[in-house]
């Protein structure tokens, strides 16, 4: 139990970091903080920004790059930072429950940057993306790929996998429609395919 306990900090500090950036951006929306335009603020400066990595003009030196984390604990209100975390806290168990603390955050890092260069070779347009869903869709393509090399090993069937990335397409065309087409689906598909493969980089070994 003390060990599960260690692991679970680290989703706590993950949630912590994004709650209270939220938090402050989100008093300074309803007037508490006498700060303007903080949200639009932050999105410039922490938001990942595709012309960033063209021809556009940095708002300070390391924006390029750093941007490619930063977007991930910046998120559009507190509908979006809910659903994220639960996702975050649900998702992380399980893959916790495979790997230890290290191989999380080597996987929750590669899905976070995979999904800014999904964003970045797909997207089209010039808003900014903020948001931990590649990150979040990066566990989920993690697990599924643990759970495909699982199933082929022992032949128990590859329906279950295929079926939960098909219900993933699903989620992501409901969600593109309810959100009117503002739904970043690129950063997904990044974080995705990059947290498959970090899965099978990280712990390659089927489990029984």
């Amino acid at each position: 139990m003390a060990a599960l306990t260690r692991d679970r900090q680290i989703l706590v500090t993950l949630i912590g970091i994004c709650v209270a950036v939220e938090a402050v951006i989100q008093f300074a929306d309803w007037g508490f903080l006498e700060i303007p335009r903080l949200r639009q603020t932050a999105y410039e400066y922490g938001g990942f920004w595709p012309g960033l990595l063209d021809n556009w003009r940095p708002n300070y030196t390391g924006q390029p790059i750093l941007m490619f984390v930063t977007y991930g604990f910046l998120h559009g209100g507190l509908a979006h930072l809910i659903v994220n975390m639960l996702t975050l806290w649900s998702l992380g168990a399980a893959v916790l429950k495979r790997v230890s603390v290290k191989g999380f955050l080597l996987l929750y890092g590669g899905a976070i940057i995979g999904g800014a260069i999904g964003y970045y070779l797909l997207d089209v347009g010039v808003r900014p993306m903020v948001g931990a869903s590649g990150a979040l869709f990066g566990l989920a393509g993690g697990l599924l790929a643990w759970n495909y090399v699982d199933r082929y090993t022992y032949n128990q069937g590859l329906w279950p996998v295929a079926q939960a990335v098909v219900l993933l397409i699903i989620l992501n065309l409901i969600l593109w429609w309810a959100m009117s087409g503002q739904l970043a689906w690129e950063t997904h598909l990044g974080g995705f395919f990059s947290g498959w493969v970090f899965a099978i980089l990280i712990d390659p070994r089927p489990r029984s």
